[in-house]
């Protein structure tokens, strides 16, 4: 989840020495910070315009802090899960300068997991995540997994790539979020696991739905998929005890051309800063790999998000800035586990926060891919843990891909060799 799912914030404005204690700061307390938005003269009249003070806390870069006398954290989002939300937040929403085309709609009801042999993470309830069992004192500090841990993992990867698919195949025009999130929520319960997303700081749904101009954390509502429309779908499931987090781009109906550049691109570049992980190499030099891809063709990297490290915790070491940077984030190394979760932009990658304190789009409105796995560094190379399989779809991105054609599971031997097999009878179909 961005990072999107739910992702750090880098601190770049500190000096080296403040910024590794600031860094510090922020992973063991709240591992989701949300990012300046760019200042716009709208949003300058609509922040200084009169409004009730019930309202005047939502539009916020950080998580609004929860009472220490509540019970858990409340649902954030339009429409929330009553009327009293709604009525008193709909003056400030209506008069809020958003992007482009996509407003926010209403949201159903908080579902909650009630099964008692589902594990669930320690925000279920609260919505409050605690710190986890490693608690990095700098930002190159990285857990390496277990055998054990990573067998887990790759249980938890592969049932969040069998939701992301199944998420997928219900993308339709006339289609609403919230449909997409129904199917989400009941088949990793079903699945025996735990939706990640869900009370994650109070996050509302159980999956992620970014539409057109959203660059991450839609909140999946009542709005109906129109033709044109793309949208990201980011799952992360936690099953025993792990989570596996990933995100792919789909679209409803036909797509124009630049569309279809830009879900290229994304796409191109992502599999580019993957094939780029193996032990040794340093995590700052994924951004410029990305950055040096979509520059030539007129794209924009999102900065204001990154991926992230990934396992029993939902965010941690490593931060993975995907532009170019010289930030200290670590060095690779055999055991570890993360995302590298791109989000590019056909035109400004500055970020607008909605008030409900989770939608990020563009600021000028114009539309954001992103795809995103959960990896695996092993001693020769990587593994994508959420890769697909023979059930997966294939896309047009990965059958055109000058990159990699195919389905891509990784560097290590035995990852080409499962992608090969599968890509022998996926890449033979598409041509029949």
């Amino acid at each position: 989840m961005s990072s999107s799912c739910l992702v750090f914030q880098p601190i770049t404005m500190l000096s080296r020495s403040f910024l590794l204690l600031a860094t510090f700061a922020t992973l063991s307390t709240n591992a989701f910070i949300l990012p300046t938005t760019a200042v716009t003269p709208d949003l300058v009249s609509w922040l200084s315009s009169d409004s009730p003070s019930s309202s005047s806390a939502l539009f916020m870069n950080n998580k609004k802090k929860k009472s220490s006398g509540g019970s858990g954290a409340k649902s954030k989002g339009f429409g929330g899960s009553s009327a009293s939300v709604a009525s008193n937040n709909n003056n400030k929403v209506d008069r809020f300068p958003y992007a482009g085309s996509i407003r926010p709609g209403t949201q159903s009801v908080q579902r909650i997991v009630t099964v008692k042999e589902i594990t669930k993470p320690d925000y279920a309830v609260t919505g409050r995540p605690g710190p986890g069992s490693f608690k990095p004192m700098l930002p190159w500090m990285i857990e390496v997994k277990t055998p054990l841990e990573i067998e887990k993992m790759k249980k938890a990867g592969a049932l969040g790539r069998h939701i992301l698919d199944l998420a997928g195949r219900a993308v339709a025009v006339g289609v609403t979020t919230d449909e997409i999130d129904t199917i989400v929520h009941e088949e990793i319960v079903k699945c025996g696991a735990y939706p990640s997303p869900l009370n994650y700081h109070g996050f509302p749904k159980s999956c992620c739905t970014s539409v057109n101009e959203v660059i991450c954390h839609g909140i999946p509502d009542n709005r109906k998929l129109e033709n044109g429309d793309l949208i990201n779908v980011d799952i992360t499931v936690y099953l025993d005890g792990y989570h596996g987090d990933c995100s792919e781009m789909f679209f409803a109906g036909e797509i124009n051309d630049k569309k279809k550049e830009l879900l290229q691109t994304t796409y191109d570049c992502w599999i580019k800063a993957c094939n780029y992980v193996q032990p040794g190499r340093d995590y700052k030099d994924i951004g410029a790999i990305i950055e040096d891809h979509i520059t030539p063709k007129g794209f924009s990297t999102v900065r204001n998000f990154c991926g992230h490290g990934i396992g029993s915790t939902f965010h941690t070491n490593p931060n993975i800035l995907h532009y170019r940077n010289n930030e200290p984030n670590g060095q690779m190394a055999v055991g570890h586990t993360f995302t590298i979760e791109p989000m590019i932009c056909v035109g400004s990658a500055k970020p607008l926060n909605w008030p409900d304190e989770w939608t990020a789009t563009t600021v000028d409105g114009s539309a954001s891919a992103q795809f995103e796995h959960t990896l695996l560094i092993t001693p020769d190379g990587v593994e994508a843990l959420t890769g697909k399989n023979e059930n997966s779809p294939l896309q047009f991105w990965e059958r055109e891909s000058a990159v990699h054609q195919g389905i891509f599971l990784g560097t290590s031997a035995a990852a080409k060799a499962r992608a090969a097999e599968i890509n022998a009878k996926l890449l033979g179909s598409s041509r029949a």
